[in-house]
């Protein structure tokens, strides 16, 4: 049975308290004895005692604590973009352009919790979100792997919700993929680091992604539906570079983002008689009057869950606020 794993600090208590790990019954914590500092530490030596707890031991309430992210902040942060056809086509892409995995970075810095506002700073008028699937290692690779499909549970702790959120006035216009989607805050991560028994990991493919703003649904697509597969994803990587226990790769967002395509006859023109720096003027112009970009006191609201709940990552909720 998978574990649902939280790292947090008591409401009470100042924000120099360190914070402490446990695992989630409900509303009801079973507060672990492991001092892991990080997320690589607590993959390393603590999972088996995470597994061991019992609901008997859950006895501090979850309204008295605040939820951190389970992923710490040392811990690289690795993206996979266009991984949705669904995305691809809303962005005005062909799928059939994109035969390969397109790779990416945020600065870990951004890893903010669960329930944390998102700042959105002065200068950025078009805030997007991104619901996503987060993998946190279990082990380093520092040599390159091919990871089979039915053996993910050798290299991956557990499954935790990332949201994506991005500057699309800057990340698009500059080509700035990391500057548009690292600022402070932009990484909202958790609640729960769902550690999975080997059997469950075959159930990532019907994890249920679903994001809503104010109570509107915005995203809602199966795991499943992902272009690169995690074992695909993880042999790639291991092959490029250095990966350590506890580093977080999100896997990619379906459709329903705030920004989209404007059509093939706007797109033709805008390739063929529009200069490039004229196309995101009128680019940023119009997303300025695009309800659907986030604005200060939005509340985003992100599921990640089987249909049957045999598996559920919990709730993420951020509300925007302005720098």
């Amino acid at each position: 049975m998978a574990t649902s794993v939280v790292r947090f600090q008591p409401k009470a208590g100042p924000s120099s308290t360190p914070p402490q790990w446990g695992v989630l019954f409900d509303r009801r914590i079973a507060v672990l004895a492991t001092q892991a500092a990080t997320t690589a530490e607590f993959v390393r030596h603590a999972q088996a005692q995470a597994r061991a707890a019992t609901r008997e031991q859950a006895t501090l309430s979850l309204d008295d604590v605040k939820l951190l992210s389970p992923v710490t902040t040392n811990q690289q942060f690795i993206c996979q973009g266009v991984n949705y056809e669904s995305h691809v086509r809303e962005s005005g892409l062909d799928p059939k352009n994109f035969p390969f995995n397109t790779i990416f970075t945020k600065a870990s810095s951004c890893i903010t919790g669960p329930t944390d506002d998102v700042v959105r700073p002065r200068h950025v008028q078009l805030l997007d979100h991104e619901i996503e699937l987060g993998l946190v290692l279990s082990q380093d690779l520092t040599q390159a792997r091919e990871v089979r499909a039915d053996r993910l549970h050798e290299v991956l702790a557990g499954l935790t919700i990332v949201n994506d959120v991005s500057a699309r006035d800057v990340q698009l216009p500059q080509g700035q993929f990391y500057k548009g989607k690292s600022h402070r805050t932009f990484g909202p991560v958790g609640p729960t680091l769902l550690l999975l028994e080997p059997e469950e990991w075959a159930l990532w493919p019907s994890l249920r992604m679903r994001l809503t703003v104010n109570g509107a649904e915005r995203q809602n697509d199966l795991c499943g539906s992902m272009l690169f597969k995690p074992h695909q994803t993880l042999t790639e990587l291991s092959a490029l570079h250095d990966l350590q226990a506890g580093d977080l790769i999100a896997t990619g967002t379906p459709a329903g983002c705030a920004a989209r395509s404007p059509g093939k006859l706007p797109m033709f023109l805008a390739r063929h008689f529009i200069s490039d720096a004229t196309k995101w003027k009128i680019f940023v112009r119009k997303g300025m009057r695009d309800p659907l970009f986030l604005q200060p006191n939005d509340v985003m609201e992100l599921r990640i869950r089987t249909d049957d709940g045999r598996l559920d990552l919990g709730v993420q909720r951020n509300k925007v606020v302005s720098a």
